[in-house]
């Protein structure tokens, strides 16, 4: 994680980041607390979420509102919003990823999103504020304050190509 000092005025958001089925199911599996502050942008959080699970941020990416039917969210925010001019693509009606601030979206309390990672395979996660913690001093942040559960591969076993 790249470190990052806090003024003594911004909040820190604590985050409990749980992966979970395609359900919103989380019962029994592994989840972060992640300390992040809040003026990160969505599109840094996503990437210390994918990282704190030992993930490659390598793919597309978005928050949403509806926990069990991403597809029906009334708020999103996606990479695609950020990318769609450059690359050619269809508009979406989400906004944008990096220019969204964590305490914009994360800003009360049991406040929960799905952060969908990697819309092939669907990683679904589940982010929750927990709190909001003045900055301690001489502590660099982002951090994971815990880390629990086994994480599955992300790609799974890699088959080895018979000759």
């Amino acid at each position: 994680m790249k470190m990052h000092r806090e003024k003594q005025e911004e909040k820190i958001c604590i985050l409990k980041v749980t992966l979970s089925d395609v359900f919103g199911g989380v019962r029994g599996k592994p989840h972060r607390i992640l300390a992040i502050p809040e003026m990160f942008t969505l599109y840094r959080l996503a990437k210390e979420i994918v990282g704190a699970f030992d993930f490659n941020f390598d793919h597309c990416f978005g928050f949403f509102d509806n926990l069990k039917l991403w597809t029906k969210s009334n708020e999103c925010y996606e990479l695609f919003k950020d990318i769609e001019k450059e690359q050619g693509l269809e508009p979406t009606n989400c906004k944008s990823v990096q220019k969204t601030r964590v305490g914009g979206v994360f800003n009360k309390i049991g406040r929960k999103m799905l952060f969908l990672f990697d819309y092939g395979d669907e990683w679904h996660f589940i982010v929750e504020l927990k709190g909001l913690e003045s900055p301690k001093q001489d502590i660099k942040y982002p951090l994971i304050l815990e880390s629990i559960g086994n994480v599955p591969p992300q790609y799974g076993e890699i088959e080895e190509e018979l000759p």
